[in-house]
């Protein structure tokens, strides 16, 4: 049987997504249920799915060390069986996300690196990846929503 959300499961992931490090009894105060309760229901969301995982958003730690973002398409030869892509992005470091995605191309990596020459070296291993067919790089300009 599937879990339904209700307004407190719901609540909670909102006050998650604002701030999951909150404490279980700050979170226990906002939602109007006991310590012991919010922890119980936090642990179904995570066993149902609702809640995937938590992470960390690193910031600059005062430096102004800036970060190029690069999103590169990836068109390979079997779109069915071109798992071996997908194993190898996995091992790269500076692969923060890779989507499946329908139309033209069959990959969307983001690449992110202080370095835009490890950029670089990166899309050289991709293009050179047995499976990969084509691809095609652009570089993001700036950030303006990040969350």
């Amino acid at each position: 049987m599937k879990y339904l959300l209700d307004r407190t499961d719901e609540q909670i992931l909102v006050e998650l997504k604002a701030n999951a490090r909150i404490s279980h009894a700050e979170l226990s105060a906002k939602v109007n249920l006991s310590r012991n309760a919010v922890r119980v229901r936090i642990e179904r969301l995570e066993r149902e799915g609702f809640i995937k995982g938590y992470t960390i958003v690193t910031g600059d730690g005062g430096s102004s060390q800036h970060v190029t973002t690069a999103l590169i398409f990836v068109y390979r030869h079997d779109r069915m069986r071109g798992g071996d892509v997908i194993q190898a992005l996995r091992k790269i470091p500076e692969v923060v996300a890779c989507d499946v995605m329908t139309g033209d191309f069959d990959l969307l990596v983001r690449v992110e690196s202080p370095e835009a020459d490890r950029i670089r070296q990166i899309w050289q291993q991709i293009a050179e990846m047995p499976g990969v067919r084509d691809t095609l790089t652009a570089f993001a300009l700036s950030s303006v929503i990040r969350k």
